[in-house]
């Protein structure tokens, strides 16, 4: 089956921010009165940062919960002023050969979009590199709803979720392209998560990062 469409996560599959979204995230959740763990927090992994911080502080208190993800916003604006995001290694000459070969690409993510607008500004990424951005804020859910790799497809015109290719950093980026019926189910090693962590979800391949993505096409 020919690709059309690859679907990437953001932190930590497609760029490195060195866990700032995840720091940012305790640090929010911990100054709003909770005190969540090591686990706690990867649990959350590729989530909806609004779901993420509602469960960790166990409230469906909306105005505790904005509160909080608006100082998460700017700790993570912080973070990233202080050491700035930047692809990871491999991933734009990835990005390349899969455009070259025809291959839509588009980004997933559990970031709003005034956060995803910021970033993908830093890195330079535009409509020459990228043809769909699909954030949380345009799907009724997150991950591991297939919601976002859905809404990319109708971005890019691609109607046959078998020409489609997911790849991410979590066990919520594996789970919502298997869910959403993907051909290829990737997980990658660049981010937080481990290989056993990242298999125990269903799959097709664990590689080490996305620039391994056109080698497995055969590109």
């Amino acid at each position: 089956m020919t690709i059309e469409l690859a679907v990437f996560d953001i932190a930590g599959t497609t760029v490195e921010e060195h866990q700032a979204v995840y720091v940012a995230l305790a640090d929010a959740v911990r100054a709003a009165g909770g005190a969540p763990s090591d686990a706690d927090i990867e649990r959350w992994m590729g989530a909806d940062k609004r779901e993420a911080i509602g469960s960790l502080l166990s409230t469906s208190d909306t105005e505790l919960i904005e509160k909080t993800f608006v100082d998460f916003r700017e700790r993570l604006h912080n973070l990233y002023t202080e050491t700035p995001p930047v692809p990871m290694a491999g991933v734009p000459e990835a990005f390349d050969k899969l455009r070259a070969a025809g291959i839509k690409i588009a980004l997933t993510t559990g970031f709003d979009r005034d956060v995803t607008d910021g970033l993908l500004k830093v890195l330079g990424w535009d409509e020459n590199v990228l043809d769909a951005v699909i954030t949380v804020d345009d799907v009724p859910a997150g991950r591991p709803a297939p919601y976002m790799i859905h809404t990319a497809m109708q971005r890019t015109g691609v109607r046959d979720v078998r020409k489609v290719l997911t790849a991410g950093d979590t066990t919520r980026d594996v789970e919502a392209g298997t869910n959403a019926g993907a051909s290829y189910v990737i997980g990658v090693l660049t981010g937080g998560q481990t290989a056993e962590t990242l298999g125990a979800a269903e799959h097709t391949h664990i590689l080490a990062g996305v620039r391994e993505i056109p080698t497995l096409l055969g590109l």
